[in-house]
């Protein structure tokens, strides 16, 4: 590239990120050392999203993989309860009015659809560990199969059936594009940006705090998200758990980590 006159610097690259290799029954897989298992051959059972979703899904980019047929097997079967669950709603209805209109259930699974959103993006800015994203997006899928229901009714459908073939589409590329032209979307896929999470919907209305004493896990309180500090004291010395810790003792100081720990000082 440099000779190319491309660019000025000899070095191309701002760090080396070194992957694990894949290994089945003690070999290596490499096209060097033999692939072990052929590519063609788990395309041609499983699909070539299948094959690639399991690759990133099974471990860290920089772990080593002991390759297992069955997770492969495993991978096909997410991708098909995708497949079913878009093909039952290419024609729900959507919403009418505001955010205002949902229900409980419903505006659950709106914060998770953020949430998921949030995951996968910040996933993707250099961490490259795509096995979590490919788990966050397994998760929300578990969860709209529970919620079904209570989705179509509230008219979230559209917008989350879009959202989940945008999220996966990096992982399993044909399989989204298919069910993106089955949801009668008239743009190409891989052209549309990125989608975005709304911070104040993927925001817990209750988060669950540990609280220690001395340092030690004694106990765990749940408060709404952006509770005060005084609150949260107030909460963790009343606790059942807590108390039995620092019952007849002085209590020398609290320190509260917002959103995070409460730490009881006793003696």
């Amino acid at each position: 590239m440099r000779d190319l006159g491309l660019i000025d610097n000899s070095e191309p690259v701002e760090r080396l990120f070194t992957q694990g290799m894949i290994i089945k029954g003690g070999a290596k897989m490499s096209k060097s050392m033999g692939n072990t298992v052929s590519p063609d051959d788990m395309m041609a059972r499983y699909g070539a999203d299948a094959t690639r979703l399991y690759t990133l899904f099974a471990t860290s980019p920089e772990s080593e993989l002991d390759w297992q047929d069955a997770g492969i097997e495993g991978a096909s079967r997410f991708l098909g309860r995708v497949f079913r669950l878009v093909s039952r709603h290419t024609n729900a209805p959507r919403r009418q009015g505001g955010d205002g209109n949902l229900s409980s259930a419903a505006r659950s699974f709106q914060r998770k659809l953020h949430q998921t959103i949030r995951k996968v993006t910040e996933d993707f800015d250099g961490r490259w560990h795509f096995n979590t994203s490919i788990a966050a997006v397994m998760e929300l899928t578990n969860e709209l199969y529970v919620a079904e229901e209570e989705i179509v009714r509230s008219g979230l459908m559209p917008e989350v059936v879009r959202a989940l073939l945008l999220l996966l589409a990096p992982f399993a590329p044909y399989l989204a594009h298919e069910l993106w032209q089955a949801a009668g979307q008239k743009s190409n896929l891989l052209r549309e940006p990125w989608p975005q999470y709304d911070p104040e919907l993927a925001k817990e209305e209750e988060i669950e705090i540990p609280v220690q004493v001395n340092g030690k896990l004694r106990g765990r309180i749940v408060v709404s998200a952006g509770a005060d500090e005084s609150l949260v004291r107030e909460r963790a010395l009343v606790d059942e758990k807590v108390q039995s810790f620092i019952a007849g003792k002085q209590i020398v100081k609290v320190i509260v980590v917002p959103g995070k720990l409460v730490n009881v000082v006793v003696r």
